[in-house]
């Protein structure tokens, strides 16, 4: 089976999408909201690149040092981890989706949607001969990314195995967000307290977090286990606060390479760790299994709003469903 091919269909015309063809395979789709809203989709990889707000502020972290040019990957936006999230696995690094060309999809199965919802596109990717080779198993993964009335963002994955064999599949899976923030010891994660987690630092020891919210002052590379469906990122200094809230998805990755790591990473630089931080909505600990022609659905919703808000009012699935 070979990998579609990216083109521009007519229904791209719109107010509130723009396609944009760029040469070296990095067409990208820009969504359009009101006032200075966007969100920037690169097809290389079916990778968020740029989320703004109102004002036009950036909302994800994108290296400085980033290299664009396929087929290498790169830290920032929101890499798509697929059918394997890090090492666990004989795939290259967090999978293959994240390095491949994503076409439109014209003419996707129906998903509910919020009818509020002006600007979204639909992306899918199917294995190529050579991705068959590395991971002997036939899919069709299906993402919409929406961006709400609001500002809001919303990521919507369809996995479906299409094996003829009889085979059933397993994968694990994650959005590795990365988010922009003004500086990560004033920043701290809260709604994960006395959750259970696989420590990356310790061998994937198991352990209960014990603090009332987790800061940093140091590398963090946790796996929260069994999370609650929203998590909220507070800013001090930015007086921001990014509620990530999330379906389908179990865990929950709390990652920041800090300074040893950041120098030791060619397209990342030294002191960039000060200014992002990943929380990553995944399914790690067990893998997802298919039988074919099963399918499997996994969303996260992202809201960025004043610290002054109660997060827990927030519902920004509603970018997805209503």
């Amino acid at each position: 089976m070979a990998a579609a091919t990216p083109h521009s269909p007519p229904q791209l015309s719109s107010p509130f999408l723009e396609y944009i063809r760029a040469p070296g395979g990095l067409d990208k789709v820009v969504l359009r909201g009101r006032r200075s809203c966007s969100v920037e989709i690169r097809l290389f990889g079916g990778q968020v690149t740029s989320w703004k707000n109102d004002y036009g502020e950036e909302l994800l972290f994108v290296s400085s040092k980033a290299n664009f040019k396929p087929p290498k990957a790169f830290h920032g936006g929101i890499p798509i981890c697929f059918p394997q999230f890090g090492t666990q696995g004989n795939l290259e690094q967090h999978g293959f989706a994240r390095n491949r060309l994503w076409a439109i999809d014209d003419n996707p199965p129906p998903l509910p949607v919020n009818p509020a919802i002006k600007a979204f596109v639909d992306l899918i990717l199917k294995p190529s001969e050579d991705d068959l080779k590395m991971w002997p198993h036939s899919f069709e993964f299906r993402l919409r990314i929406a961006l709400g009335a609001g500002g809001d963002l919303g990521l919507t994955s369809r996995i479906r195995n299409t094996n003829t064999d009889g085979r059933p599949f397993s994968y694990t899976f994650a959005y590795h967000t990365y988010f922009s923030v003004s500086d990560i010891s004033e920043v701290r994660v809260e709604g994960l307290e006395t959750m259970d987690y696989l420590d990356n630092m310790k061998g994937k020891q198991r352990f209960t977090e014990q603090g009332d919210a987790i800061v940093f002052e140091s590398e963090v590379d946790k796996v929260y286990l069994a999370a609650p469906s929203k998590v909220a990122i507070i800013d001090h200094e930015m007086r921001r606060t990014f509620v990530v809230a999330k379906e389908g998805l179990p865990d929950a990755v709390v990652w920041n390479p800090w300074d040893k790591k950041a120098k030791a990473m060619q397209d990342f630089g030294d002191s960039e760790y000060k200014h992002m931080l990943c929380v990553e909505p995944a399914a790690v600990e067990k893998p997802i299994t298919l039988k074919p022609g099963e399918e499997w659905k996994g969303r996260i919703g992202l809201s960025a709003v004043p610290s002054s808000y109660c997060s827990g009012q927030l519902d920004p699935l509603k970018v997805l469903h209503g």
